[in-house]
């Protein structure tokens, strides 16, 4: 499972590697020691969970398992454009479920998981307090609401447009047009 990191996450996990002898070695300090290196880098690679377990002296299943025991830590980078659908009680029950099984279909991943280019990634929220809206889904930190599964294609459509158009001015800023 060895991932390929950015030039970014790789100068950030290197910086973290220097930093990691400030917080100390005792085996109390893995959960902290985790929160930092996701605060920074948005997940924890696999190489992150190797370079801990060296620092603390434990082996690096131990911190895996740690770290899988809460949901607040990530195994893999968030996308550009990060989905997440509600699932609370009033998301739920007006068919959540099935907007987040559109999602999954349309960008070929499961929730949890990120495209291959990085472009998005799906999780599921407990509640993002727009009841009134259910269901609700959030495109970076865009609500979107009484989402419709016919509405999941358009969303991913338009920020591949977005993208594009980014693109675009970007190549004709460096051109010179």
């Amino acid at each position: 499972m060895d991932m390929v990191l950015d030039p970014q996450e790789e100068s950030a996990l290197k910086q973290i590697e220097t930093e990691l002898a400030d917080w100390g070695n005792e085996r109390s300090r893995l959960i902290p020691i985790l929160q930092m290196i996701q605060e920074r880098m948005d997940f924890l690679p696999p190489r992150a969970i190797e370079v801990v377990a060296q620092h603390l002296g434990i082996s690096a299943s131990e911190v895996f398992g740690v770290a899988t025991f809460y949901n607040q830590f990530r195994f893999t980078p968030p996308g550009k454009n990060p989905v997440k659908v509600c699932l609370g009680t009033a998301c739920h029950v007006r068919g959540a479920d099935i907007i987040l099984e559109n999602f999954e279909r349309k960008l070929e991943i499961k929730e949890g998981e990120t495209t291959t280019d990085r472009e998005f990634s799906i999780d599921r929220v407990a509640c993002v307090g727009c009841c009134a809206l259910a269901p609700v889904a959030l495109i970076g930190e865009i609500v979107h609401g009484k989402m419709a599964p016919s509405k999941v294609e358009g969303l991913i459509m338009r920020c591949q447009i977005e993208k594009e158009m980014a693109e675009r001015a970007s190549r004709k800023k460096e051109t010179g047009e």
